[in-house]
Parts: structure tokens; C-alpha cells; sequence
């Protein structure tokens, strides 16, 4: 879905020109820490051959010069975006930190009107703390809920870290169920599997550790 909606946005140049918008795509990453938004992001400009910009901001004239200063083929990335921006305030008086409405000018291009063919990409832990106003198509075009690992998302890192090509094993039953108990990130899933090269001493110590969780949450 996502290559899908990068591939769309590279080949629309003329589209973007002949409705009067700015040529970028906003997308929110979102969920709990560790679940790869930034493995994804880097994933995202190596695909697409972009430069990534991620420069921290401190305040509104820091996000003017980085737009005015990034040209185009370029993915400007503001992480954990709850944490960074006065959510509650539109304007800050004294310039001194991020403001709402100084990010919403941001995305919309606003403040300048060089370079093309970008994409702005936000991160958050916590969707529900952003403004409706910045999560609207426009801004945010696309919303990807990174979540914890699944089991599908499992057997694909037990393909990559321990080259189990038939998606089964004996011990497989057994992390089925217990990641539908325990929330454990794909971060700690794959910390696990690089443990030991040895496919049985790699997925005894995943089980034991999800095994650990789970008795911890009791």
C-alpha cells in the first residue's frame, strides 16, 4: 500500500501543477516506541532515492529556513511530534518554540514556494494528542499505524534473521500465542532472534522472554 501511494505521488508532477497544489505528501507515522517508524522512514528515502532532512527545529524561524533551504527530492522528517510542538497553542507570542500554526504553515508550504517533489513525514507515540487540524488530507495524507508485533510480522523477521524459509517451526505454535498476550515490539522480537545464529536457541530465548512479559503483566 505504501509503494503503491510513493509510486502515484513520483509520476504526478503535472497533476499536482494543473490543480493549483504544492507537489508533497504528508504522512503520520504513528504507535508505540519501537515499532520501526524510523527504520520505515529510512526504508522510505532509500526507495525513493530522496535526501532525508532531519534537523532538529526549536522554533517557527527554524522551520522557515529548513523549507526555504530544502530543495527538491527531499523527505523532512519532525519526530515525535507531540512532544516538539505547543499543541495547544496556535501562536507562541515569543517565537521561541514550535507554534501549531507555524507547523501548519510548514506542511502547507506557505513559506516558500521553491523546491518540489517533497514529502514531510511526522512521527507520534500518541495520534490522539495531535490537532484535527493537522491530521486533515493535505498534511497528513496518509496515517500508518505502526503497531507490536504480530505473527505475520514475526515470521517475516525470523525469515531475515534466521533464514526460516517455510514461514513454519515446531516452536511456532507457541509464539503465536503468546504475542496474541503480550504486546513486545518488533525492536524486542528481532533483539531476541539476533541472540544466537542457532535457529532452536533463538526461538527458545524469544519464548522465554515473551514468556517473561507475560507473567510480568499478570
Amino acid at each position: 500500500m505504501l509503494l503503491e501511494d510513493l509510486n502515484l505521488f513520483l509520476g504526478r508532477k503535472e497533476y499536482y501543477k494543473r490543480v493549483g497544489k504544492v507537489w508533497k505528501r504528508g504522512y503520520l507515522l504513528y504507535g508505540p516506541p519501537g515499532t520501526g517508524k524510523s527504520s520505515l522512514i529510512a526504508a522510505m528515502a532509500n526507495y525513493l532515492r530522496f535526501d532525508l532532512d532531519l534537523e532538529e527545529v526549536q522554533c517557527n524561524s527554524d522551520l522557515r529556513k529548513l523549507l526555504i533551504g530544502t530543495g527538491s527530492k527531499s523527505i523532512l522528517v519532525i519526530e515525535d511530534i507531540d512532544c516538539s510542538v505547543q499543541l495547544h497553542n496556535r501562536e507562541d507570542a515569543h517565537g521561541t518554540n514550535v507554534s501549531l500554526s507555524g507547523l501548519l504553515n510548514f506542511i502547507d508550504g506557505l513559506w516558500s514556494s521553491c523546491g518540489e517533489e517533497r514529502i514531510v513525514i511526522c512521527t507520534t507515540n500518541d495520534k490522539e494528542r495531535l490537532d484535527p487540524a493537522l491530521l486533515r488530507p493535505g498534511r497528513m495524507d496518509l496515517h500508518i499505524h505502526m503497531s507490536y508485533c504480530s505473527f505475520t510480522a514475526f515470521k517475516t523477521l525470523a525469515s531475515n534473521y534466521l533464514r526460516i524459509q517455510n514461514h513454519h517451526h515446531p516452536m511456532f505454535d507457541d509464539i503465536q500465542g503468546l504475542l496474541d498476550k503480550v504486546n513486545a515490539t518488533p525492536a524486542e522480537v528481532a533483539g531476541e532472534l539476533m541472540k544466537s545464529e542457532n535457529v532452536n536457541i533463538a526461538l527458545k530465548g524469544l519464548i522465554n522472554f515473551l514468556q517473561s512479559k507475560h507473567n510480568t503483566s499478570k
